[in-house]
């Protein structure tokens, strides 16, 4: 079993990251409940296209959001050491990959896949956390903001 240090959860998450990346819960959020109920998502789909709404947009957004977050990795990446940084540059580019495949093969079960990413993102966000690449206060953002995602793609598949 995988043991975390303590000042994982005992740092305070400073407040820009913390509405930021709350803020970007909000259409995984929008996505779970017009999936959820169509009727309210009818006024949007009609303004801006169905893509807006549920399931669409829960994978549009999902994979730009994997694809930002290996950026994200890359730039911790170089804090690594020279020797492990080609290991560290590889991992960040996983969750990019991840929603490219998925989000291009149409498979029925791309929501559960979606999850799965976020899962692995997760995987790496601690795996970085613990060769101290990130701030302190990261693996407490990365984990409440991957419960709330993960919570709403469930809600829509």
């Amino acid at each position: 079993m995988m043991r975390l240090n303590i000042r994982a959860f005992q740092t305070q998450i400073p407040t820009a990251p913390l509405w930021l990346g709350l803020a970007g819960v909000l259409p995984f959020f929008w996505g779970a409940m017009s999936a959820w109920n169509p009727a309210i998502a009818l006024p949007i789909a009609e303004w801006l296209g169905p893509g807006f709404v549920g399931r669409s947009l829960q994978l549009t957004y999902g994979a730009v959001i994997l694809s930002f977050m290996s950026g994200v990795l890359w730039g911790f990446a170089c804090k690594a050491p020279k020797q492990n940084a080609p290991l560290f540059f590889g991992l960040s580019v996983l969750p990019a990959l991840w929603a490219a495949f998925f989000l291009a093969s149409r498979a029925p079960m791309q929501l559960a896949a979606l999850i799965g990413g976020f899962l692995v993102l997760f995987g790496l966000d601690v795996l970085f956390f613990r060769q101290g690449l990130t701030p302190d206060w990261w693996l407490k953002l990365r984990a409440l903001l991957t419960t709330l995602v993960v919570i709403c793609l469930a809600l829509a598949a």
